[in-house]
C-alpha cells in the first residue's frame, strides 16, 4: 500500500530516484514505526510521515519521523553516534533503511560534555551543557543552559580576557536582563534532537551548504519526557549562554533558574531560540 511518506530533495539525492520510488510505494517502508524525534508510534499508512536520513562517517541509517515533529531532512552525526543507535536494536547499519530505536529517558539531571565549538574555545576550556525546562510568561519551554569552564579567548587572542558572550552576541545571540519573555529566534541554528535523545547544536556552516556542529555531546544525552515534549510543541530550544562561574552545575530545575535570573540582573546572560534541526 502506498505511503505517506515526504521524501526531500536532499534525502532523495542520498538515497536515489528507485529507493525513494520504492519507500512510496510501500515496498521498502514501515507501516507503523517510532517517530525518531518524539519516540510516540505512527503509522505513515494514515498520517504524513518524514523520512530522516542520518549519516555517518561510512553509515548510513533511514528512519521515520511524524511530519509534524521533524521536515524530511539529511543530518550528519557521528560514526559513533550512528553506530550506537544501529546496537541498540542489535543491527548492522548499511546502506538499506533502517529504523533507528530510542532508548528509554533518564530523570532530569545536569550534563556536562567536553566538546569544544568550533573557532571557538581554546583548548583549556569546555562546555558544560544542561537540559531543563524554564518557566517564561506561564509557559515551560525546553532549554540549554551552556557554561564553559573556563575564560573563552577570541581565536588568536592574547591575555586572559573572556570573549564567551561577546563571540554569541556576534553570532546573533542576545544579551538578557531578565527572563521576561522568549528571546527572538536565532536563525541558521538549531538543535538536533532525534531518537529522542539529545545530539548537538548546530549552526550555519560559514563555507555554505549543511549546518556543522557548534556543540556535540560525546554521547547523545537523555532527556525527560516532559522537556521532549516542550520541544516537539515549541518546535524549538531555548539556549542560555553565561560566562565560567555565572551558573554552575544545578541539581534541580528551580535551583537553575535563579541562577538564570541572577547571570540575567548582573548582565552575564546572552539566549536565543533556536529551531529543531532542518526546521
Amino acid at each position: 500500500m502506498p505511503r505517506m511518506l515526504d521524501v526531500s530533495d536532499e534525502v532523495r539525492a542520498e538515497i536515489g530516484d528507485e529507493e525513494a520510488a520504492r519507500l512510496l510505494a510501500g515496498e521498502s517502508a514501515p507501516g507503523s514505526y517510532d517517530c525518531t524525534s518524539c519516540r510516540t508510534p505512527g503509522d505513515s499508512e494514515q498520517e504524513r510521515t518524514s523520512t530522516v536520513l542520518f549519516i555517518g562517517d561510512e553509515t548510513a541509517v533511514l528512519a521515520f519521523a511524524h511530519a509534524t515533529c521533524l521536515p524530511s531532512q539529511v543530518v550528519q552525526v557521528t560514526e559513533e553516534q550512528l553506530q550506537g543507535a544501529v546496537r541498540s536494536i542489535g543491527a548492522v547499519g548499511g546502506e538499506s533503511p533502517q529504523q533507528v530505536q530510542q532508548p528509554v529517558p533518564q530523570p532530569y539531571q545536569p550534563e556536562q560534555q567536553a566538546q569544544q565549538p568550533p573557532n571557538l574555545v581554546p583548548e583549556q576550556a569546555v562546555l558544560g551543557v544542561t537540559s531543563g525546562l524554564v518557566l517564561i510568561q506561564n509557559e515551560l519551554h525546553p532549554a540549554l543552559v551552556v557554561e564553559p569552564t573556563a575564560p573563552v579567548a577570541r581565536p588568536g587572542a592574547f591575555g586572559s580576557g573572556d570573549d564567551f558572550l561577546p563571540l554569541l552576541i556576534e553570532q546573533g545571540f542576545m544579551p538578557m536582563t531578565e527572563l521576561a519573555a522568549v528571546p527572538p529566534v536565532l536563525h541558521g541554528w538549531s538543535v538536533l534532537l532525534a531518537a529522542g535523545q539529545l545530539h548537538a547544536v548546530l549552526q550555519p556552516n560559514p563555507n555554505g551548504g549543511r549546518p556543522v556542529a557548534w556543540w556535540q555531546a560525546h554521547q547523545p544525552l537523555q532527556v525527560t519526557d516532559g522537556w521532549r515534549a516542550a520541544a516537539n510543541k515549541h518546535q524549538q530550544v531555548l539556549m542560555f549562554a553565561a560566562p565560567v562561574g555565572s551558573i554552575g552545575r544545578q541539581p534541580r530545575e528551580d535551583l537553575m533558574r535563579d541562577a538564570l535570573d541572577k547571570a540575567a540582573a548582573n548582565g552575564k546572560l546572552v539566549s536565543a531560540a533556536l529551531p529543531l534541526a532542518g526546521i
